[in-house]
């Protein structure tokens, strides 16, 4: 969802003039559970997609279909309508997006269209395969390959294309999906989405693994919704750590954000080696026979912020009213789910999908399993995030539970991570809805049993 760095209109402009044809899959994305408010996020990109082509005289089309199979005849129609005989498009690495390409691919090839394929949306592209040529499953040694990829590449973003004709008319889109988002907080222009990756480098991300984990401090950069449809890439955002970095007489080998990227492309790129995972499958195969607790009322208390574990309840109500979550929230709210309400990782996978603006499939499975210890390279079993520890050393003076939970703002800030039985009762706060100990000791049990029953 950008002209700039977008290798599919930089190369086919290398060829001549170009079209842009930008396809919208409403049913799809609701089958993909994709959030009201990364919808009205994309339907505004796209606005301004046009908007930037339009500048530099090229024309963006907009097609609507259904699902994924019914592009390919479409794009047909409209490379014949306009005489074109190149299609370019850029690639994706969950099993849906990989099939719907091939086939696009398939039925133009057959009607005389050349098709080119670009890389997918990541730093390293190109699978990251380990010395025997296999695909790896832990992290870290993957971070060690990835890194050394990343030294010998081009790290360039790619140019705009030249402007081809005289500037047109800026042709309105209207979608019939559109939804609404907080614009306040993502605002949808080009200007305020590089200064906010600029002023964060600048500013911020020296200081990034000292601050990320304290939601009650903006020491994230918040671009996630922007990178999760594209509107700015990977490769842009490399390129100003290693200007920042070098502005600095420091390493940008050594930035911990820069990790945080990797992390993006090892999910994704487990998605083209394991199908399963497409397809709400574990990644330990293992742990399917977990026969995990009926949801009822613990599943809609958690969702709803009412489980009586402050930091919890003051994270699901963020999600609910930004659309956002910070990432060590989502870390204690998928370990609260998973390890101590015991409910399957795959209702809280969907529910993040079906709220965040930013859900990106890869990275949200990628971090559910990690929380669920079902995937790949995934936090041992007998790890239980304590909500109210975690509340204590993340939230210490308790700053961001009383702005999301505020009717617990007048407690000091010592039991605003677990307010007494008369101060909940006197606030009109839920008593706890499970015994933390009791559930940490079920859940290590079970994966015990399970570890046990694999050896035997």
């Amino acid at each position: 969802m950008r002209i700039q760095d977008n290798p599919a209109i930089f190369y086919a402009s290398q060829k001549g003039p170009v079209s842009i044809l930008v396809s919208s899959t409403p049913k799809q994305w609701q089958i993909h559970q994709e959030s009201p408010a990364k919808l009205g996020l994309r339907a505004d990109l796209i606005q301004l997609i046009t908007q930037q082509a339009a500048e530099l005289g090229i024309q963006v089309t907009v097609i609507e279909a259904a699902l994924f199979v019914d592009l390919p005849s479409l794009i047909l129609d409209i490379c014949r309508s306009i005489d074109s005989v190149d299609l370019w498009f850029n690639t994706d690495t969950p099993l849906d997006e990989r099939q719907r390409d091939e086939l696009v691919t398939s039925l133009l090839s057959q009607n005389a269209i050349n098709v080119h394929t670009c890389p997918t949306d990541l730093i390293v592209a190109d699978p990251v395969l380990n010395q025997q040529g296999a695909p790896f499953k832990v992290f870290t040694p993957f971070y060690k390959r990835w890194l050394k990829i990343v030294e010998t590449q081009d790290r360039s973003p790619l140019p705009l294309p030249k402007k081809q004709n005289e500037s047109i008319s800026i042709e309105e889109h209207s979608f019939t999906w559109k939804a609404s988002y907080r614009k306040d907080l993502w605002p949808v222009n080009k200007e305020n989405i590089k200064q906010r990756l600029w002023s964060f480098c600048h500013q911020k991300e020296a200081f990034y693994e000292a601050q990320r984990d304290t939601p009650s401090v903006p020491g994230t950069s918040v671009l996630s919704p922007y990178l999760s449809l594209g509107a700015i890439g990977p490769r842009e955002l490399l390129f100003a750590i290693e200007y920042c970095h070098g502005q600095a007489g420091t390493d940008w080998r050594e930035s911990i954000w820069l990790k945080e990227l990797a992390w993006r492309d090892f999910y994704r790129q487990l998605m083209l080696h394991f199908d399963e995972l497409s397809m709400g499958k574990p990644f330990k195969p293992e742990t399917d026979r977990i026969v995990w607790q009926t949801p009822e009322n613990h599943f809609q208390s958690w969702c709803d912020g009412n489980t009586g574990f402050p930091i919890v309840d003051a994270a699901m109500r963020q999600l609910k009213q930004t659309g956002w979550m910070h990432n060590r929230l989502r870390m204690i709210t998928a370990s609260f789910l998973t390890k101590l309400l015991f409910i399957d990782w795959r209702l809280g996978e969907e529910y993040f999908m079906q709220n965040l603006i930013d859900g990106e499939f890869a990275a949200n499975n990628g971090g559910w399993q990690w929380s669920a210890s079902t995937g790949c390279d995934s936090v041992p079993y007998f790890r239980v995030l304590n909500p109210t520890r975690q509340s204590e050393r993340f939230d210490p003076n308790g700053d961001f539970i009383r702005r999301f939970v505020p009717e617990l703002s007048s407690l000091n800030h010592k039991s605003i991570h677990n307010p007494s039985a008369p101060e909940r009762l006197n606030l009109q706060y839920p008593m706890p809805i499970i015994e933390y100990k009791i559930a940490r000791e079920k859940a290590i049990r079970v994966f015990s049993d399970l570890r046990n029953q694999k050896v035997t």
